[in-house]
């Protein structure tokens, strides 16, 4: 039986150019700064998000917590919309890497209000003082949505006005250029700092990296030091980022489009999907005692994630069988009669 698995796009496989890519990379030690792959992909990265630098690191949890430490003083609070990543699922670590509190702001399908934000910077000294504004591209709890280019300018500017830099966790930015259809590096401008992933929708098997300016990077590379993030012959790894990053958002506009037939097949099965969310690889779809259901499909060969008592996310990815949206939406529908 083919297993059909839509849990997230962490799952892909390298592909046989990647394996072959890793099996002869040049290699040195990193910490030392002397791995001439992994210096490429850095400097790589840099040109094509529009930044003076970037630092490779094994995750996209790090790259934020590292960003977070840049930016905030004990103490402080980073505004962030509601479902964002730093707060839903980096354990604690703000609080205890950091030193920091996070303030949340109401975002429809991912979006805070530019006013919503202006109005949650907190400056008195009986408040949490705001150090940083966070957003997230796609948005993944909101169901893989987009920021607007529009939406992000205006929040940009009032990071600007207040004085504030702005981190932007773009984890699956080029899944937000691709369904915007613009370049990676207008969706990464005006972002002081800017975190992206190699190892979901682009492919790689590891592996983030954190934009900067230069002022920032001797810092930030304390901080990676400090987490344990110093990987020594990681060239290894960084081979296939770099054909993650040159390679890897072709394929996303196929995944765009099967998340698109999944989600129409779900509503033709009467399960609550909300179109308008289905903007990238993602799909949420409402379904009672959620857990069992996943259960189920699990025992039919589809591999999805409850998320709650009554949600089920699908992520789409460039390992799926063009076949594999069909089989699983005949399986979703055998799971469903078995309830």
């Amino acid at each position: 039986m083919r297993v059909v698995d839509l849990r997230s796009d962490t799952v892909t496989q390298p592909t046989p150019a990647m394996r072959k890519a890793m099996a002869e990379a040049e290699v040195g030690d990193d910490v030392y700064g002397e791995d001439p792959t992994v210096n490429r992909l850095e400097a790589l990265a840099a040109e094509m998000l529009g930044f003076e630098t970037a630092l490779f690191m094994p995750s996209g949890t790090m790259t934020n917590q590292v960003a977070l430490m840049l930016h905030l003083k004990r103490g402080q609070e980073v505004i962030a919309p509601e479902g964002a990543h730093i707060y839903e699922y980096e354990p604690g670590s703000l609080a205890v890497l950091a030193g920091g509190t996070i303030r949340l702001v109401e975002a429809p399908y991912g979006v805070p209000d530019p006013e919503a934000v202006r109005w949650a910077i907190h400056t008195s000294a009986h408040q949490a003082p705001t150090g940083l504004i966070a957003l997230e591209n796609t948005h993944n709890t909101a169901g893989g949505t987009v920021v607007p280019l529009e939406a992000q300018r205006a929040i940009q500017q009032v990071a600007r006005e207040a004085g504030l830099p702005i981190h932007l966790d773009g984890a699956r930015l080029f899944n937000a250029a691709v369904a915007q259809g613009r370049p990676p590096s207008e969706l990464a401008r005006g972002f002081t700092t800017v975190s992206i992933c190699l190892s979901k929708g682009l492919g790689a098997p590891v592996g983030s990296l954190l934009l900067m300016p230069q002022a920032l990077r001797a810092e930030a590379w304390r901080y990676r030091k400090l987490l344990g993030g110093g990987m020594r012959q990681a060239g290894v790894l960084a081979a296939a980022g770099l054909l993650a990053l040159t390679e890897g958002p072709k394929h996303l506009p196929r995944d765009h489009q099967m998340a698109r037939a999944l989600a129409e097949g779900l509503l033709r099965l009467n399960l609550e999907v909300d179109l308008q969310a289905v903007q990238t690889n993602m799909v949420y779809a409402r379904v009672p005692q959620a857990p069992a259901f996943v259960q189920r499909l699990r025992e039919l060969g589809v591999l999805a994630n409850a998320m709650g008592p009554g949600r089920v996310r699908f992520v789409t990815h460039r390992d799926l069988l063009d076949e594999d949206i069909p089989l699983a939406l005949e399986r979703v529908e055998q799971a469903l009669q078995l309830a």
